[in-house]
């Protein structure tokens, strides 16, 4: 169960639950992953709402292991099906708006 307290927030899909966390280790991965320079390029990337299929995988899967899960990203990849698209936007929006201080 997500402890908000910490920055955590629960993926739940059909196949499971899943915690979420951004450490400063998973922002690195992130920004590595997605090539952004900085912080502030990967918000502004994220609030554009540019996101492909890729980027929700690297995403999520940084979170994941951010939160104490070990499955690689293509191993989360495989967790996931079109149909749980909303659900992981929806996540990733609350876990952003919770690391940053904004309201959820």
């Amino acid at each position: 169960m997500a402890n908000a307290h910490r920055g955590d927030v629960d993926l739940v899909l059909p196949s499971g639950s899943y915690p979420l966390r951004l450490t400063l280790g998973a922002l690195a991965e992130i920004e590595a992953a997605l090539a952004a320079p900085d912080l502030v390029a990967l918000g502004q990337r994220m609030q554009a709402g540019a996101l492909s299929a890729r980027d929700l995988i690297v995403l999520t899967g940084a979170a994941l292991r951010g939160g104490g899960g070990t499955l690689s990203d293509r191993e989360m990849a495989a967790q996931l099906t079109a149909a749980d698209v909303p659900a992981v936007v929806d996540a990733l929006g609350r876990l952003f708006a919770l690391t940053f201080g904004e309201a959820t």
